[in-house]
């Protein structure tokens, strides 16, 4: 009996750069890539964040909010297990087109600020990005969490690099949501 999906290559052999050919090789390739956006050759953190506004806007006119809240329940540890295997097949610990990450912890923003505006989005969007990019305090240290790990010595490298990678990104929500609150709280 042969899997359902191809197995990955050799991790000791170069990295591999992410093409609409990779993305549409695996569902979990065309996922992680953010159904495209990681492949925005700026910024596709950036772009996988503009994705995330827009498909929540869109998903809003179709789910109710506790549906939308399920969605993001699974889609984190669907995330968890997308960004193990394109990481482990690009043969990077944690690529930067890989942007199922900013897309999950900013819907997770956007689905706790709701009901909020244009600019009330537009600032939460600000926020996650300063704290996605700039990585001050604890997003730095849950970001550290997954490098070092050596995949030629460890099995589990991957499975860890696959958590890191989404980690991040929802200690960068944690740290939006805390300061929108703060806000809201002292307004």
């Amino acid at each position: 009996m042969t899997a359902p999906f191809p197995s990955p290559e050799p991790t000791s052999a170069a990295p591999r750069r992410p093409t609409a050919r990779f993305m549409l090789a695996h569902p979990a390739h065309f996922i992680a890539l953010g159904f495209g956006s990681g492949l925005s050759p700026i910024a596709p953190g950036t772009a996988g964040t503009l994705w995330a506004w827009l498909s929540f806007l869109v998903l809003q006119l179709w789910l109710t909010p506790a549906a939308m809240g399920w969605l993001i329940a699974v889609s984190i540890p669907l995330g968890w297990w997308v960004c193990t295997v394109t990481a482990r097949n690009m043969r990077v610990l944690d690529p930067s087109s890989i942007v199922w990450d900013e897309i999950v912890a900013f819907w997770l923003v956007l689905w706790l600020v709701t009901p909020a505006g244009f600019w009330g989005q537009l600032i939460a969007f600000a926020l996650f990005r300063y704290f996605d990019a700039a990585k001050p305090g604890p997003v730095g240290w849950a970001d550290r969490l997954s490098h070092g790990v050596d995949p030629a010595s460890d099995r589990h490298a991957w499975t860890w690099a696959g958590f890191g990678i989404m980690i991040d990104d929802l200690v960068a929500a944690g740290c939006s949501l805390l300061v929108i609150a703060l806000w809201r709280f002292f307004s």
